[in-house]
């Protein structure tokens, strides 16, 4: 992204399309007297006040009236960007909402570029990085916990818990370079028995931010859930069942799902991507047997796989073997296995939990698709194994939600572990000082005390234009 940050820019802020309003934004040090050029009023909006609203009517260049808008005028630093900044409002026509846009550009604004405004609000210290990042997050928000993490990030959370981090770094990092410029003479200003505990305890922050990644991934992006199993096993009824919706084909014919379908299911605040694959069995039948591929592939990248077996018949040594392999190449990649045994409505009592100990299946869940039973118990245990029981977002709670910040969290402990290790070996202070400027580095890239161009470009890239 090319740095402008001399030029007015404007762009529609609205989603595109018909609505009651739309909301064209105007940012930069001739945002007043710009939109001034085409607003006609009882006030110019180059003397207004900041925070005020002015009713109007808004005219191209060449003097025609385009709409009645209104004009809300804020002053810098009091702004989202912390500049100059108009908010048009008109009615929410596309062809009516362009043109306004277009003679903005001609009275001489330059249209924004992705992320734009909110680039300039970090730019000029009106959030960190991270915090600019939970806004793309807030707008993509699709369920509760998500956008509760995504506020909880805009609010300052994390970079609270980071700032802290790296200020008592910092005190240590300075005292380690100090002893640089009288190595000569031997003196030690950094307490080595303080710096060690300060490393330690580092570590161990890091370590549970860490540790939250996994729930607020889950959060943040959702969670792939595999319904995966023999033919007529009831996958696809299981699927309509949890959907409370005929989505699936179902018949007593095997092999009638012959592609994968997906849907979204938000349970308790998460989002949960369902996909319903082909029964796993060996076939002729070329298009089944492309089905059966792609029903591999799914469970290969899902998050969690739901092993639904029939508990109606007597399961097949194919069917075990089928499950056993299932769970051994999951076990690989540490994703979790749900065994889900349907039609326990023409299950005798008890034979149901054979299955589950001949497979040695720690989750295992009783249900029948048909009537019901079971599915509270089921949805319960998609949530307790995605994110934990009871996990919520208190007020003093931080959790990582985003790929990036995980990774600089992660060379930030590498590099600590690597200071604390120079230290136990009596590493001179040399030594000490670079590994732990490292780690600070990194954490500096998750607020953007530390940060380039390439970073900011691919950041704000991803925004939508207009935020």
């Amino acid at each position: 992204m090319a740095g402008h940050s001399s030029d007015t820019i404007t762009a529609i802020a609205t989603p595109i399309g018909e609505g009651g309003i739309s909301v064209i934004r105007v940012s930069g040090p001739e945002a007043h007297p710009l939109v001034a050029k085409g607003f006609r009023g009882k006030i110019d909006l180059g003397k207004a006040e900041s925070h005020t609203a002015h009713f109007g009517r808004f005219v191209s260049p060449d003097n025609t009236h385009l709409d009645d808008v209104v004009a809300v005028v804020y002053r810098g630093p009091n702004s989202y960007t912390g500049e100059d900044t108009v908010e048009v409002s008109c009615h929410g026509g596309l062809y009516v909402t362009r043109r306004i846009v277009e003679a903005l550009i001609e009275y001489g604004c330059r249209h924004a570029e992705p992320g734009e405004f909110t680039k300039r609000a970090f730019l000029n210290g009106k959030m960190d990085l991270s915090q600019a990042e939970a806004v793309a997050d807030l707008i993509h928000a699709r369920t509760e916990r998500s956008r509760e993490a995504s506020l909880q990030q805009l609010a300052g959370s994390l970079s609270v818990r980071i700032e802290q981090l790296r200020q008592n770094l910092i005190q240590t990092s300075g005292m380690l370079e100090l002893e640089l410029d009288f190595a000569e003479d031997g003196y030690e200003f950094a307490d080595r028995e303080r710096v060690k505990n300060q490393l330690e305890g580092a570590i161990t922050h890091i370590g549970e931010l860490l540790a939250s990644y996994q729930r607020g991934r889950v959060y943040r992006d959702g969670v792939k859930i595999v319904l995966a199993g023999m033919p007529n096993v009831g996958k696809s009824s299981l699927l309509n069942a949890l959907l409370r919706q005929n989505r699936a084909i179902v018949t007593e014919i095997p092999g009638t799902t012959r592609d994968t379908i997906e849907e979204n299911l938000v349970i308790d605040g998460v989002l949960f991507r369902i996909v319903d694959t082909a029964g796993l069995r060996e076939t002729i039948d070329s298009v089944e047997a492309e089905g059966v591929r792609r029903s591999h592939d799914q469970v290969k990248s899902g998050d969690v796989l739901l092993l639904v077996l029939d508990t109606s018949k007597e399961p097949r040594r194919e069917e075990l073997d089928l499950a056993k392999r299932l769970v051994q190449d999951l076990k690989k990649k540490s994703a979790p296995v749900i065994l889900v045994l349907n039609k326990i409505d023409l299950v005798k009592n008890g034979k149901s939990g054979k299955l589950a100990e001949a497979l040695e299946m720690p989750h295992a869940v009783e249900v029948s698709a048909l009537t019901g039973d079971g599915l509270d118990g089921l949805r319960r245990m998609l949530v307790d194994t995605t994110v934990g029981s009871g996990a919520g977002l208190g007020e003093a709670s931080v959790t990582v939600t985003n790929a990036r910040h995980f990774d600089s969290l992660q060379r930030a402990k590498e590099r600590l572990g690597l200071t604390l290790e120079s230290l136990k070996a009596g590493q001179s202070s040399e030594f000490l000082a670079v590994d732990l400027r490292g780690a600070l580095d990194s954490l500096g890239e998750i607020t953007g005390a530390v940060t380039t161009d390439d970073i900011l470009n691919e950041i704000f890239a991803k925004f939508c234009i207009g935020k």
